[in-house]
């Protein structure tokens, strides 16, 4: 347990406050752009699929 503990508070590189607030608004909107695209191409595919079915 004394490795651990002595590991983490010697050994471990902690970001600063800045590069943590930095690298979660990159987080974020890379989700977000991740999100829009598969919303985008699950409307794509629905209404491809939906068009091709009424189709019969």
């Amino acid at each position: 347990m004394n490795d651990t503990v002595e590991e983490m508070k010697d050994k471990v590189s902690w970001p600063t406050y800045s590069e943590l607030q930095n690298n979660s608004v990159l987080v974020l909107i890379g989700s977000l752009i991740f999100a829009l695209v598969v919303g985008a191409m699950d409307f794509g595919f629905d209404t491809v699929l939906t068009w091709f079915y009424n189709q019969f």
